[in-house]
């Protein structure tokens, strides 16, 4: 098995996430591109021992961006919604003020 830290590179927070995770118990993270999502199910699993009930993966693409005359564009990446199970321990990652 991969290590689960090479898998879930960050948490994503943005309002729909924060309402996700209110209303739907979902969790977003940015996973590794090449991750599918059994890898993420046990990733999670493994790193935070929560029940993962169901895993959505959505790719990103990047988008083209400009410095003066050079362009460039920001790299393509990969999220994973993660469905926690009923009854299990909600995922406290930040909690800013």
């Amino acid at each position: 098995m991969k290590d689960p830290y090479t898998i879930i590179l960050r948490p994503v927070i943005t309002e729909k996430s924060t309402w996700l995770k209110e209303v739907n118990r979902e969790i977003c993270f940015e996973v590794a591109p090449h991750a599918n999502k059994i890898e993420i199910k046990e990733a999670i699993e493994q790193l935070f021992k929560i029940k993962v009930e169901s895993v959505h993966i959505v790719k990103k693409k990047g988008k083209r961006r400009r410095v003066g005359r050079n362009e460039g564009k920001t790299k393509d990446w990969k999220k994973a919604y993660v469905k926690l199970k009923e009854g299990e321990k909600m995922i406290e990652y930040f909690e800013a003020v």
